[in-house]
């Protein structure tokens, strides 16, 4: 009852006030393996970081918090995976209890991504950009992060578009009364 009572998932709109830029770090977690994925401080390019083998809370939650030093994140973002119906699977409730322990462990901001169908976009591109199936394997969970980050910063960017719309609406209001 208590993971259902205490959140701090954070609003994204709260995250965009005052916020210009920064690194922000996605996750893709599976049950032996976790994608990783960074963006640049503008959050305008995405790319993949090597995959880590996933282990105890304790060593996944040390690796993290390297990752987030080594590139100063100001976020950090895991897939939630739904099923097709937009139901929660077993997978989905470990995604969120890892968030509520990011949260509680971290000093950033941690959100939760739809991650629908990424494994399978990250293996058709990685197939388009000629790598051999051993080489997809490898490479396949940190793939699905990029996806998972730039469908994230993808809704930040329409976020904020919508609220600056909004504002100058406000603007233009209020020097008409």
């Amino acid at each position: 009852m208590q993971d259902e009572e205490i959140t701090n998932e954070p609003n994204i709109s709260d995250f965009l006030r005052g916020r210009a830029g920064g690194r922000v770090l996605a996750l893709d977690i599976g049950t032996k393996r976790v994608g990783i994925a960074v963006c640049d401080e503008l959050q305008i390019t995405v790319r993949p970081l090597p995959v880590i083998k996933r282990q105890s809370w304790k060593e996944l939650l040390k690796r993290i918090v390297s990752l987030i030093k080594e590139f100063d994140a100001v976020a950090l973002v895991l897939g939630l995976p739904y099923n097709f119906d937009g139901s929660e699977s077993e997978m989905s409730r470990e995604a969120r209890r890892l968030a509520r322990n990011f949260s509680l462990s971290l000093a950033i901001p941690v959100f939760l991504q739809d991650e629908r169908l990424t494994s399978r976009s990250a293996e058709q591109r990685l197939y388009d950009k000629g790598f051999n199936p051993m080489q997809i394997r490898e490479r396949i969970d940190s793939e699905a992060a990029t996806i998972i980050l730039s469908d994230f910063l993808e809704l930040k960017s329409s976020i904020e578009r919508k609220e600056n719309i909004n504002r100058e609406r406000q603007d233009e209001q209020n020097k008409s009364k």
